[in-house]
Parts: C-alpha cells; sequence; structure tokens
C-alpha cells in the first residue's frame, strides 16, 4: 500500500501543478489533482515553490487552509467515488451533487463529514466508520 509522507504529498502537487502550467502531460491521478488544483487558484502561489512548501511541513497552523491537505481530500473523495468504497459513497456524493448542483460545493461538504469520521476514530481509538460517514453525506443531500 502506498503510504506518502507529508513531503511526498507536496512534492507532488507541486509537481502537478508546474506540469500543468508547463502543459506536460500527466498520468491519470495527475491530471485529476490537476482539476482540483485549478479549481483552487488562491493555492497556486504556494504550489509553485517546493523548497518553501517542504520547509513549511510541521510549522503552527495559519488562518487559511492546508492547501496540500485540502487537496489530499478533494482527491481521497474522487478515487473513494470511483472504486465506491466504502460502498454507498459514490451514491451518496451524486446525491449531494446533485443537491448543490455543484461538485466542488459537494466536495466541501463531504470533506467535513470525512474529517468527522476520522477525528472520531482518533479519539475513540478505533476503526473509521464506513457507514457513518455515507449517512452523514445522505443527510446533507436530503436536508436544507
Amino acid at each position: 500500500m502506498f503510504n506518502p509522507t507529508q513531503a511526498d504529498v507536496r512534492r507532488f502537487f507541486c509537481a502537478v501543478h508546474a506540469k500543468t502550467l508547463q502543459q506536460q502531460p500527466m498520468e491519470a491521478i495527475e491530471s485529476l489533482a490537476s482539476q482540483w488544483i485549478a479549481e483552487h487558484p488562491e493555492y497556486h502561489a504556494e504550489l509553485s515553490d517546493v523548497d518553501a512548501a517542504l520547509e513549511r511541513i510541521g510549522e503552527p497552523g495559519t488562518d487559511r487552509d492546508n492547501p496540500f491537505l485540502h487537496l489530499s481530500m478533494h482527491l481521497s473523495i474522487s478515487e473513494q467515488c470511483s472504486i465506491d468504497q466504502p460502498p454507498g459513497i459514490r451514491q451518496a456524493v451524486e446525491l449531494l451533487t446533485a443537491r448543490r448542483d455543484d461538485l466542488h460545493a459537494a466536495h466541501h461538504e463531504v470533506m467535513e463529514c470525512l474529517g468527522t469520521m476520522l477525528w472520531e476514530s482518533q479519539r475513540a481509538g478505533r476503526p473509521p466508520d464506513g457507514q457513518a460517514y455515507i449517512d452523514q453525506v445522505r443527510r446533507r443531500a436530503t436536508q436544507d
């Protein structure tokens, strides 16, 4: 199983951004990452300097999101949907996307659900509850 370090993740997204700017060919996962990067122009400056990104590993949080975590979550949700793992996540995200009429906005809501599931799992010392995660996404898709 692939288990990237924080440095690996930062290098990956910075390299994808550079390839996009230079119009270089990409692997499928890079193309997907590039699409999410394009949705977040506010991250482009940070993605343009891999050395600075690597130096910031471990720095205390700032007032803004961590672009590498944020983009990783977009990529994770996309991958979850592509293989429907946990089972039912694809349909739940599709329902939420239809409700919001915006995949990007839906992803941001799913991120909150994913973050909650992971936090609860760590806090309780048990495996992530995929069904609770899907149920939370479905609730968002069916409630105002």
